[in-house]
């Protein structure tokens, strides 16, 4: 037991060493790769203001952004699932997984297609058809209290069901859905400083509220009874998690779209390595979420050159496979 967990200490402490290391690197991936490749010392130049104008174009109007967003993308997307895994007590959570990921990208076509004068409250209306969506899983669920089996089984309902509505939306407004199609997908190209500046303050505001939710995601994994005996109150403060949860699923999908598995493999693996602890599972959580967007991203639009491929597309093929890892190997039913 003392080798467990002494194993398990010194990997806790690797992964935090390790953590903003591998955030630095995957951002340094999407500043320096692309069609164009910029060198260490030509990056260099350019944000000192010494270099070609056309590297601190590509730098500063282009790449910087689209980094910065698909930071907060990623960290947004990963602490959702890692709050919902919790909460459900089911490693297989995911805010693409049980429908809160639709709802905020059935509000956001709505808001697209039908209502294109609102766009600039597109973090505001996904938000909303996310919590509306949760609110809905959630009293599905109810009966005389709620039990993660419940609501994963309503979730995974009513993915079903707002999938079918937002199918029917752009086939009722077919001439306007070329524009929303790589957002379907999951996507970050063409996202620049006027998004990073739509969804920053959000995207802040969500992350620091996560850090509140540590002591009672916590509490929660001590079960239901436990939980109620140490004073918490249960029902509450699981609604409350899941309402924070919907609320960092529908800022990232306000600006990347449907990007998916970020919250279901990255808190899964942070989870194998560090343990439930949340004190150490969320925040890394949100480093390793940040991580793999920008790296997928910055990828995506690189590998493929000269197409570029949508974050999404290539999150799925990565995550897939992982999934059915977790059925197979690890027995999770």
């Amino acid at each position: 037991m003392n080798t467990s967990l002494h194993k398990r200490q010194r990997r806790k402490k690797y992964a935090i060493i390790a953590t903003p290391v591998l955030l630095f690197l995957a951002c340094f991936y999407g500043l320096t790769d692309g069609s164009v490749q910029i060198s260490l010392p030509e990056m260099w130049r350019a944000m000192t203001g010494n270099g070609e104008s056309i590297h601190e174009k590509i730098l500063f109007d282009v790449r910087l952004p689209r980094v910065l967003i698909g930071i907060f993308v990623g960290g947004c997307l990963a602490a959702s699932g890692a709050l919902l895994q919790g909460v459900m007590k089911n490693p297989l959570a995911d805010p693409g997984i049980i429908g809160v990921s639709a709802g905020g990208g059935l509000a956001a076509v709505i808001t697209m297609i039908i209502l294109p004068q609102l766009t600039y409250l597109l973090p505001f209306t996904a938000f909303l058809g996310a919590l509306i969506t949760s609110t809905v899983i959630y009293f599905l669920a109810w009966e005389r209290g709620t039990s993660p089996v419940k609501i994963i089984l309503a979730g995974v309902a009513v993915n079903a069901l707002l999938g079918a509505i937002t199918s029917g939306v752009m086939l009722i407004y077919s001439d306007r859905v070329q524009a929303v199609l790589p957002w379907l997908a999951g996507d970050l190209s063409g996202k620049g400083w006027h998004h990073f500046e739509f969804m920053s303050p959000y995207a802040a505001a969500g992350i620091l509220l996560c850090f509140l939710a540590i002591k009672p995601a916590n509490l929660l994994l001590l079960g239901d009874d436990t939980a109620q005996l140490l004073g918490q109150r249960v029902e509450m403060q699981r609604f409350l998690i899941i309402v924070l949860a919907s609320f960092l699923a529908g800022i990232g999908v306000s600006v990347a779209g449907l990007v998916g598995f970020v919250g279901l493999v990255i808190p899964h693996i942070a989870r194998i390595i560090i343990g439930d602890d949340y004190r150490f599972l969320l925040p890394l959580s949100i480093f390793w979420g940040a991580s793999l967007v920008v790296f997928a991203d910055t990828a995506a639009r690189s590998w493929f050159d000269p197409t570029e491929l949508p974050v999404g597309i290539l999150l799925a093929s990565l995550g897939a496979p992982f999934f059915l890892f977790l059925l197979r190997k690890r027995r999770i039913a």
